[in-house]
């Protein structure tokens, strides 16, 4: 890519498993000057990345930013004023809650060309990994992508729209908040016998599952010890887990382990 017009490519990182990456994903990270990267892009992912290229961290948790939002714009836009050829490196999909539409305008009101690579969102990949289809027939026949991050330890989700029969509800970023978004989901009409799963590090390795009810989740995810990233799945699909799981982590890391 050198001598090129500086250019960002904004890259969706996909679950984790580098295997699901797109081929185009995979191109760009070997041929960047520089890759801008999150919390949640796994290493293996950014084993794909040049020997070559300059690696910024930009990663955010919660309660825990790297650099600021803002911060992250203006070195978009450095970057690519400078000449360079640069990844900017999401996980999962980087127009599902990824904020990767604020990063384009930034570099759209500056002129800077840019391009966008969608990746295997993690609600689509981890729900795979778990064995909890999304939609089905006999249990949902919509879904709802939800961010559950409570501004100000105050739940401000539209909980008469999530309570609804036949849907399955997938929570990005709620772990912290599981227990107040159990409770508003059962006190806005939620039976506590719904069925929930709370994903943690899906797709790779170190997956663990663990499966209940909006009543006793948040005990079980206490005593689990689970941590982020984690996501949430609600809704009756989550029923045809222990049927339908069909990968073994513990598998995976024995053949990783083989391999090298």
């Amino acid at each position: 890519m050198t001598g090129l017009a500086g250019r960002v490519y904004l890259v969706g990182g996909g679950p984790g498993d580098p295997e699901l990456l797109t081929l185009r994903a995979v191109h760009l990270l070997q041929k960047a000057e520089v890759v801008v990267y999150d919390h949640l892009v796994s290493s293996a992912v950014l084993d794909f990345v040049s020997s070559t290229a300059e690696r910024i961290y930009a990663g955010k948790r919660r309660n825990e930013h790297t650099m600021r939002q803002e911060q992250i714009n203006g070195l978009l836009v450095k970057l690519a004023r400078d000449g360079k050829q640069v990844v900017r490196l999401k996980g999962g999909d980087p127009f599902i809650f990824g904020r990767g539409g604020e990063e384009l305008q930034a570099l759209a009101a500056q002129g800077i060309a840019f391009e966008v690579v969608p990746g295997v969102t993690a609600a689509s990949g981890v729900s795979s990994y778990a064995g909890i289809p999304l939609t089905h027939r006999d249990y949902a026949q919509s879904c709802l992508f939800v961010t559950g991050h409570l501004k100000d330890g105050s739940a401000d989700l539209d909980w008469h729209n999530l309570v609804r029969p036949a849907q399955t509800v997938v929570i990005y970023m709620g772990l912290g908040g599981l227990p107040e978004i159990c409770r508003q989901l059962m006190a806005h009409g939620a039976p506590p016998s719904r069925p929930i799963a709370v994903v943690q590090d899906g797709s790779i390795a170190t997956q663990r599952v663990v499966t209940g009810t909006l009543a006793d989740m948040p005990e079980k995810v206490l005593q689990a010890g689970l941590r982020s990233p984690s996501l949430t799945i609600i809704g009756e699909v989550v029923r045809l887990h222990d049927a339908l799981a069909w990968f073994n982590p513990l598998a995976t890391e024995a053949t990783a382990t083989v391999r090298c």
